[in-house]
């Protein structure tokens, strides 16, 4: 077992790797109370506070937890030797009703089909995504309560 730990282990330290250090973006302000987001890759997020062309800055981070942890959950399942052919996270965030109305709160409910999945492998999944490799979520308050569920279609 602990061969097997230390391959994944391996395996892990790969694919975080990659990250700089630093992650460099630009925010424009487009027209009244639009802004584009623009990575230095090119890629762009639009922010809307009427939320009429764009998204909420907070929908943003929301998406950014659950693109993170969907991609470390995805890349650990697949290297357990798990076929995933769908792959969804349901994202609900709960905000503290008065200013700052930061998230007190986010429910993650994962939707997945393939094969080789097990309860014991989400679990492994879910657990080191967010006990160790997602940045975003470990970039949030610590005092957040992060509740994740899941539910496994064989095919």
């Amino acid at each position: 077992m602990t061969e097997k730990n230390d391959e994944l282990k391996e395996q892990l330290d790969d694919y975080k790797s990659n990250v700089a250090e630093d992650t460099k973006l630009t925010v424009t302000l487009d027209k009244e109370l639009i802004f584009v987001a623009r990575t230095n890759r090119g890629y762009e997020i639009d922010f809307d506070a009427k939320v009429e062309w764009g998204c909420m800055p907070t929908e943003g981070l929301l998406a950014s937890a659950a693109g993170c942890m969907a991609i470390d959950m995805v890349s650990f399942l697949r290297k357990m030797r798990c076929e995933i052919s769908a792959f969804v996270i349901e994202t609900t965030g709960h905000r503290n009703p008065t200013p700052p109305q930061y998230f007190t709160g986010m429910d993650l409910h994962i939707k997945i089909t393939g094969t080789g999945i097990t309860e014991k492998k989400m679990a492994r999944a879910v657990s080191l995504s967010k006990d160790k490799y997602c940045s975003v979520y470990h970039t949030l308050r610590p005092d957040i309560q992060h509740k994740v569920t899941w539910e496994v279609t064989e095919g």
